[in-house]
């Protein structure tokens, strides 16, 4: 990368300065003690005002909060906006919220080191930051106050953006004040309230602030821009993942009105056009020939019996990293052993949204409007295409339709498509469109996956030794975030730390990670999506073995792992779901725990199984400890979004592979739930005080299993693959 930045051309930039930049830009997130935030804050606005980076107060009265996190349907926010709102005592009809730059020294994410969204972190990670926002500002209006009524500061109350004084009956609105509260230093020191006073916090009045954006269509999308001379850009993409096209025969696509020009792109071949109808009419013109001698040519049922048979010991030697191992396993055969084996296959992330980005390259400046899920990546991956100091890539982040992590990756893949097409465009904007088939054939997928369990039992029932092989594809390798210490998070998540595995005297646990050449990525709860089905499925199995209820069989392994968490969402779970009473006639209930993104959640699922028809899912109770809830209807949406998004993966998702060549192209062939399948989800929030954990995906994970044990109560047998329409 040096030799591609002109240290004379960054106009104010140091030589210290490119010369990290470049190191950065090749891969190290760190660099000789300087870190990513010194670096790409290059080229930026700083300049914020007396309320700091994060609140801005008009006039008029109206606060605004600036997120640093994308808003792509989860509802984060409210939840952010009703955090500094708390401390700060201000009118929620009066609150807005205001998407950040990108700026990686100001907004950073607080748990990940850089600027991104993602593992449900959006509220955790804002927690004691925003709240210390609003805590200030709320200081600095008391004491302009106090100076301007000549009272003491202490006497000083807030209530809805109102300062009030009744000793002396004084008053006045935040508009009113905020010139003199705008000149008063901020305290270095916040004082926060203390949670029992919190009025807004956890009451039904944290309801969505873009609701009524999105529901009369101003809010803005990237497929709602509109730039002057602004080009629209499709791509051919090969038909199997490593192919490059060999060679191309554009004529005919050119010959198409409005096709502006045909060029290849290191992902494919690019067609550029005055719209997106001629943009996709010149690309099904177009002649490709590929160059196929490094793609991936397996398919989807090769690579499952290659993952069993490295699970089984067969085949070539490949490296396993263990986790959670103590104690001898010893030799698991015999009666009082059961083994399972369990299959899952890869699932696209199906956002409503298509993935799509703008951009623009003048020189070496760079400007990015699109829903940026990771804009330190997409900063990074931008700057070494074009060879310019992270810094100098603005990006306006829009509101996106949903990403589930595809929006997050770390080759920033679309949108490192669209600057390259950029590069070629003089200076003219461009619009790179992905259809719905484009992101089904030559997008990224959660990794296909094999888990193999064995489990030997004591004489009272209970797991003496846990054999588990996991095989999956790595999510992080190549990455910078790869290759540390210790297995790979994402890929054991969720059984790495179980209760169950604490519970139990001796346990052997790997993870095995072949290298398969498709592209995968982190899915809505990541690894919990299949670790999570294999733990509680088994778990099922051996308290049936063991003669005993599921909900006692947990109960007593959650008090022998000291998992209090666990232990109360199963009893409150027990509770609300009618556990000990008998199921609506023909309808039968399964149940599952599992905790992740640092929120445990429990489902009961009613289910009615038909011949011949997928298993239909109508009560699930609900129960969540996520901390302190923040907003008790959004934490209610997203148990019910996660658990439609999970029981559609269960049902029907699949991504499948013949010969290398993904089979499904829109929702026709990738089906999906739909309305009238959706359960009734009732969710019950367990009070707590702790700091805020996750909810946009602990609800995912818990459905697959909780279904799958209604259908073994009912049936007596296990289901050993996804989805539930192949199994049936």
């Amino acid at each position: 990368m040096n030799k591609i930045i002109d240290a004379k051309a960054l106009k104010g930039s140091t030589r210290r300065e490119v010369v990290i930049g470049a190191a950065l830009v090749g891969g190290a997130l760190t660099v000789g003690g300087c870190s990513p935030a010194d670096i790409l804050s290059v080229g930026t606005n700083n300049d914020f005002g007396a309320f700091g980076p994060f609140l801005k107060i008009a006039p008029d009265g109206v606060v605004t909060v600036i997120s640093k996190h994308i808003e792509f349907g989860q509802g984060n926010h409210a939840g952010l906006a009703a955090i500094v709102s708390e401390e700060l005592d201000a009118d929620w009809s009066k609150v807005r919220v205001e998407q950040a730059a990108a700026n990686t020294k100001v907004y950073m994410n607080t748990g990940m080191g850089a600027q991104g969204t993602g593992g449900s972190s959006a509220i955790s990670n804002s927690w004691e930051q925003l709240r210390k926002v609003g805590a200030s500002a709320r200081a600095m209006f008391v004491q302009a106050a106090a100076a301007k009524w000549s009272v003491p500061a202490a006497e000083i109350s807030i209530k809805d953006s109102v300062v009030s004084h009744a000793g002396s009956g004084r008053s006045a609105a935040f508009g009113e004040l905020v010139a003199d509260a705008a000149k008063i230093a901020p305290p270095e020191t916040p004082v926060l309230k203390d949670p029992k006073a919190f009025t807004l916090i956890g009451s039904d009045r944290v309801r969505r602030k873009d609701a009524v954006l999105k529901s009369t269509g101003q809010a803005r999308f990237t497929q709602d821009v509109r730039l002057p001379e602004m080009l629209t850009a499709v791509v051919a993409h090969p038909p199997r993942f490593g192919a490059i096209p060999q060679n191309f025969d554009a004529a005919k696509a050119k010959a198409v009105p409005g096709v502006i020009d045909v060029f290849s792109v290191k992902s494919g071949v690019a067609v550029v056009a005055d719209s997106t109808w001629a943009a996709l009419q010149g690309r099904a013109a177009l002649s490709v020939t590929w160059d196929e001698g490094k793609a991936e040519k397996r398919g989807s049922d090769a690579l499952a019996q290659t993952f069993r048979d490295i699970a089984a010991g067969k085949g070539d030697e490949i490296e396993w990293q263990g986790f959670d191992s103590k104690g001898a396993v010893g030799d698991l055969s015999g009666p009082d052993v059961l083994t399972a084996a369990y299959d899952f296959p890869y699932l696209a992330h199906a956002t409503m949204e298509p993935m799509n980005c703008v951009a623009q390259v003048k020189g070496r400046k760079v400007k990015l409007t699109f829903g940026s899920q990771f804009p330190t990546l997409d900063q990074l991956n931008a700057a070494k295409i074009v060879g310019c100091l992270p810094g100098s890539v603005e990006i306006e982040t829009l509101y996106a339709g949903g990403s589930f992590g595809r929006r997050c990756n770390f080759q920033s893949d679309y949108v490192a498509e669209c600057v390259r097409i950029a590069k070629k465009t003089n200076g003219r904007p461009v619009k790179l469109v992905w259809t719905r088939e484009d992101d089904q054939r030559a997008g990224y997928f959660r990794p296909l996956t094999h888990h193999a369990v064995a489990v030997r039992l004591d004489k009272d029932g209970y797991p003496a030794a846990w054999r588990h092989r996991i095989v999956t594809q790595s999510i992080m390798k190549g990455s910078p975030m790869g290759g540390g210490k210790g297995p790979e998070a994402p890929a054991v998540e969720g059984a790495m730390g179980s209760p169950y595995l604490k519970a139990t005297p001796a346990v052997d646990a790997q993870v095995a990670l072949p290298e398969v050449g498709v592209p995968v990525l982190w899915w809505r709860s990541v690894g919990a999506t299949h670790t999570a089905y294999a733990m509680e499925h088994t778990i099922d199995q051996l308290a049936r073995k063991a003669g005993k209820d599921p909900a006692d069989y947990r109960r007593t392994l959650y008090q022998k792992a000291g998992s209090g968490r666990h232990l109360a969402v199963l009893d409150l779970l027990v509770e609300r779901s009618g556990w000990r009473t008998p199921a609506p006639e023909g309808w039968v209930r399964g149940l599952a725990v599992h905790e992740s993104f640092g929120s445990v959640v429990g489902q009961v699922a009613e289910v009615k199984l038909e011949d011949g028809q997928p298993p239909k899912v109508g009560r699930v109770t609900t129960v969540v400890d996520c901390g302190t809830a923040i907003s008790p209807d959004q934490i209610a949406a997203q148990m019910e979004g996660g658990t439609c998004y999970g029981l559609s993966a269960a049902l029907y998702g699949q991504i499948t592979l013949i010969d290398g060549v993904v089979q499904e192209s829109n929702f026709d062939t990738y089906r999906v739930l739909r309305m009238n399948e959706a359960p009734t989800v009732e969710t019950h929030i367990l009070p707590s005080t702790a700091a805020p954990s996750g909810v946009g995906e602990p609800g995912t994970p818990v459905i697959g299993p909780a279904v799958a044990n209604a259908i073994l109560a009912a049936t007596g047998k296990a289901t050993f693959s996804q989805p539930f329409v192949r199994a049936v």
